[in-house]
């Protein structure tokens, strides 16, 4: 088959094997599991890959599982990446009733569109004619939640990142993919289904903190106090002192919750913990803004005659995405969406352990216009099948056939002009400065 045939040939499979693929996306719909905890997942994607006659590994970084699809030689290998995890969102019609796990940024939808990206490139018989093989992986907790419960199975040595692409470039599990290709879905802002390419996002920090006063009865002694409390309030306070301080180009972000905030209305509290994130466009404004947020929330501390205690935990780095294979994808995705519906992307506040991956090998996220209301919001919901499920396994498919067609010519020129933006032991080096 010439390259065009056989990217007619993927196109039709996933077209007709419709049904099946938007029946993967909602059985996951139906029991969303939250990150390092997805086993019901990953075991229906076992399931998937044992029936495609595929090779896989199982358990990576806890619940990761990797399918690898071989070509006629294997060359090069680019990998198709889609996340297991759900977010917690307990308002959501189809959220968990005992978790409040729910699937509202689209998750379960990328773990179908890798089932048809493989079912497509088996099916049309490509792999005989690419020069290089596939990965289908499922990769465990994107989502940076529960903090408290991932640094104790961090403490308790399970994990050493609490990011499932952090965990799994530890691991070396993808130290024998060259290139990894992803898809997001995003809100409809009106009737197109328009396609982002080469947005940027935030990258942060998480952050635990502990305020410890002294408890002393709130009508009868509170002189004898310390409330901790209160040193909390100002500290958070404190850092709404600095927000002027902060670039508009850095885009920084402060947003922390107390996870308990006293025991009783009539005690003085002495004891308050938060959790946060700290985020910002680029690594150095991580470290700058930070470090004033630290300051900040020790000085609500001292203010009062309260202890502090501030852990650091690595979390995400900005997503870069690489412009030559962003450019492959946008050819493909113009042919299916329309090329007026395919734009460049800005920056968005928000942040993805895929940027991580994209500082060491070259990675594309493309975000695709198919759902209405917010994401991580009770609204959430699939609103464009054909855009979601069906032209995104397409255009991904598409993408790895112009890769590897061939002698895998177009995937080898672009990775001999590739450099990474961090060496393997210098992305460490970065997470490890922020660890406490």
């Amino acid at each position: 088959m010439t390259k065009d045939e056989l990217k007619q040939s993927v196109c039709q499979i996933i077209e007709a094997r419709r049904e099946q693929i938007v029946a993967i996306g909602e059985s996951i719909n139906k029991e969303p599991e939250l990150g390092f905890k997805e086993k019901k997942t990953a075991n229906k994607v076992e399931k998937i890959f044992h029936t495609l006659g595929i090779a896989y590994e199982k358990e990576l970084a806890v619940t990761g599982v990797k399918g690898r699809i071989k070509g006629k030689k294997s060359k090069r290998t680019v990998a198709v990446l889609g996340e297991l995890d759900a977010v917690i969102c307990a308002r959501h019609p189809m959220a968990d009733s005992l978790t409040g796990a729910a699937h509202c940024c689209g998750h379960n939808v990328q773990i179908a569109v890798i089932a048809a990206v493989g079912m497509a490139l088996i099916e049309a018989g490509a792999m005989e004619v690419l020069s290089g093989d596939v990965v289908l992986f499922a990769v465990p907790a994107e989502e940076y939640v529960e903090i408290t419960y991932r640094n104790k199975l961090r403490e308790e040595g399970k994990i050493e990142y609490l990011g499932g692409k952090q965990e799994l470039i530890r691991l070396g599990a993808f130290d024998d993919i060259d290139m990894a290709l992803q898809m997001h879905l995003l809100t409809k802002k009106n009737d197109e289904n328009v396609v982002w390419l080469g947005s940027t996002s935030n990258g942060f920090i998480g952050k635990l903190v502990e305020y410890r006063g002294k408890a002393a009865h709130a009508a009868a002694a509170p002189a004898e106090g310390v409330n901790a409390l209160n040193a909390a309030m100002l500290g958070i306070m404190g850092v709404h002192a600095q927000r002027e301080t902060f670039r508009e180009e850095d885009y920084i972000r402060f947003h922390p919750i107390i996870s308990h905030g006293g025991d009783l209305v009539n005690v003085v509290p002495d004891y308050v913990s938060m959790e946060s994130y700290v985020r910002a466009a680029s690594m150095e404004a991580l470290r700058q803004s930070n470090a004033k947020i630290d300051r900040a929330l020790r000085a609500g501390a001292d203010s009062i005659g309260a202890e502090i205690s501030i852990q650091n935990i690595p979390g995400y780095l900005p997503m870069n995405n690489n412009s030559d294979l962003n450019q492959i994808f946008e050819s493909n995705a113009g042919f299916l969406y329309g090329k007026d519906n395919v734009r460049k992307g800005t920056h968005e506040a928000g942040s993805t352990d895929t940027g991580d991956l994209s500082h060491i090998m070259p990675t594309i996220h493309p975000w695709i216009e198919a759902v209405s209301g917010a994401l991580h919001s009770k609204d959430y919901a699939i609103e464009n099948i054909d855009a979601a499920y069906i032209k995104s396994a397409q255009a991904l498919a598409m993408t790895i056939i112009d890769l590897l067609y061939g002698e895998g010519e177009v995937a080898e020129e672009l990775l001999q002009s590739y450099k990474p933006l961090l060496t393997k032991n210098e992305y460490f080096d970065f997470l490890n400065s922020f660890a406490d």
